[in-house]
């Protein structure tokens, strides 16, 4: 089975997540420019499944200066960015403590959302070194979290979040928005 065989079948050990980011080719910054609508790819984190119970929709780069990491589905069925330091402190227990996912706490959590938005960018992009290689990575503003990309082809990247403290990575797969979708 190739690397995309693998991808697509959704989930590995951390350890095989490792080894399928590492044979993936690096980004640049430039290419991340767009919207991104985001999975989880399952290893067995804490996090799994977390943002998806949760409605996220994905990510969007309007600049290397202008990043929204956090966007996620409303109860109208719009688009809202939410505040990343909003939600540090459930991302901090996400390793010591499996963190509710249902659909009706994703509900909740849709209902509250204006109290988590923000309308101002809360990332960028940069160009930095992880597991040897240099790679697109969302540096978060106010959190110590970094989201770094490889190329699974020219519509799809893997994404890895690196967040200082955090036990073992959490792994996620972003599709880029084409009009019409």
């Amino acid at each position: 089975m190739n690397v995309h065989e693998k991808l697509n079948a959704g989930g590995a050990t951390t350890q095989e997540a490792l080894a399928l980011f590492d044979a993936l080719s690096p980004v640049e910054t430039d290419f991340m420019l767009g919207s991104w609508k985001g999975e989880g790819f399952e290893t067995g984190h804490p996090m799994d499944g977390l943002l998806e119970a949760y409605h996220w929709y994905g990510k969007r780069f309007e600049s290397a200066e202008d990043v929204h990491p956090l966007v996620f589905s409303t109860l109208g069925g719009g688009l809202a960015s939410v505040n990343p330091a909003r939600m540090g402190p459930a991302l901090s227990w996400s390793d010591h403590v499996a963190l509710p996912k249902s659909a009706t706490l994703g509900r909740v959590f849709q209902a509250m959302m204006p109290l988590f938005t923000t309308t101002r960018s809360r990332a960028r992009l940069r160009m930095t070194s992880y597991r040897g290689q240099s790679s697109a990575t969302m540096v978060y503003d106010q959190l110590p979290i970094n989201d770094v990309f490889r190329k699974i082809d020219a519509n799809a990247v893997f994404g890895v979040m690196d967040r200082k403290g955090m036990q073992k990575p959490f792994f996620f797969i972003l599709r880029r928005v084409t009009a019409g979708h």
